[in-house]
């Protein structure tokens, strides 16, 4: 930390720099350990089963009601979960994907957020139940909103609840995929609320660990996009479950390689005269080095299946003590220098100003562009 003396004469950018610097510094969370240790709870048992569920979900805008739709698709996956819990080798973990009670939902941003759930609530109440009658985790996406903190935000929120039948944790996505054509997506991140989520939550909610007693969890909706999977890894992470509606294969594959956890990935299933057929279902879980575990190599409902050896991988990582290997240092100057394209905090503006749709979240997201010719 600079002395006083020399703050005195030193020019203005470089006192800002410097008190921006001694803040951060005295106010970060430890997010990853200088050692490479990381933090863990005991395992229940060596072995440990992951169920992943497929299914085709129906759009809650496609019912009379919004009422109606949510009882039909949590009865769909109340009994997907019942069948998991009964067929088989009992489940540690029961994985859906990422929209099995709303579905999409299209329309102006009030329409859509009609097609939203709170988490907790209802939903959350009636699977925990079953959590504690199976006993076990299960973990699933949804649109959600959140009227008390982020009111008019369409949030895209992974929940885990727990086998005592509550929400364990919510999981944030981390950022959405940009350049998608003519429209973005307009769900709030982590990304585009950065300051103000980290101002509620902490640094340790940009990426956390679920530390549960059959593994260090965490859960993702980001697709493609190796640094935030590697930020994970870093934290401890050892079970990558990730949620999806169309995805890419080789990208489970070579996330759960690169970072040394095993992951398991449920993608949603398509009428079979959808466009998108070929690209439904065919969830899948994968070891530590990228293999193939078990799959559902089709567009049908299923429940795909596979016992991971959680013992094993902390053995092979040191006794369980060590994360990953990353080149920082050599690769730093590059990163140091690279400036993204669009900015943070982007969607943290007064609720009148959110955009409404696809289309609006395009024109906003040119403006903010920094790569752009204007």
């Amino acid at each position: 930390m600079l002395k006083t003396k020399s703050l005195a004469s030193a020019p203005l950018k470089l006192l800002a720099l410097a008190l921006v610097v001694s803040s951060a510094g005295a106010h970060a969370a430890t997010l990853v350990e200088k050692d490479g240790s990381y933090a863990q709870v005991p395992l229940e048992k060596d072995k440990v089963v992951i169920k992943v569920v497929q299914n085709l979900t129906r759009n809650l805008q496609d019912f009379p009601s919004i009422e109606e739709g949510l009882a039909h698709n949590l009865k769909q996956m109340s009994d997907l979960t019942r069948r998991a819990c009964s067929e088989g080798k009992k489940p540690d973990f029961i994985l859906f994907n990422e929209f099995p009670l709303t579905g999409y939902s299209d329309g102006p941003r009030l329409e859509k957020l009609k097609s939203t759930i709170t988490i907790p609530g209802p939903e959350t109440d009636a699977l925990g139940k079953l959590a504690k009658e199976c006993d076990a985790y299960i973990i699933f996406g949804s649109y959600a909103r959140d009227e008390v903190d982020w009111p008019g935000h369409i949030l895209s929120l992974n929940a885990v609840i727990g086998r005592d039948g509550k929400v364990a944790e919510k999981f944030w996505k981390t950022r959405n995929i940009k350049n998608y054509g003519d429209i973005e997506i307009p769900t709030t991140t982590i990304e585009n609320v950065y300051d103000r989520y980290v101002a509620r939550y902490g640094e340790e909610e940009l990426f956390p660990v679920l530390r549960t007693e059959f593994g260090n969890i965490a859960v993702s909706t980001v697709q493609n996009d190796p640094m935030v999977f590697a930020a994970y890894a870093m934290r401890g992470v050892e079970i990558m479950f990730r949620t999806a509606t169309l995805f890419n294969k080789l990208d489970v594959q070579a996330i759960a390689g690169f970072n040394n956890f095993y992951s398991a990935m449920s993608n949603i299933t398509f009428p079979a005269d959808s466009p998108y057929a070929k690209g439904g279902g065919n969830s899948l879980i994968v070891g530590p080095r990228g293999q193939i575990l078990a799959e559902e190599a089709s567009n049908n409902e299923a429940i795909v299946e596979a016992e991971i050896d959680m013992a094993a991988l902390r053995k092979g990582r040191g006794n369980g003590r060590r994360i990953p290997h990353y080149p920082m240092g050599v690769v730093n100057p590059v990163f140091e220098q690279y400036v993204e394209e669009f900015p943070l905090n982007h969607l943290d503006v007064p609720v009148d100003q959110l955009p409404d749709s696809g289309a609006e979240m395009k024109v906003l997201m040119d403006k903010q562009s920094r790569w752009r010719t204007k």
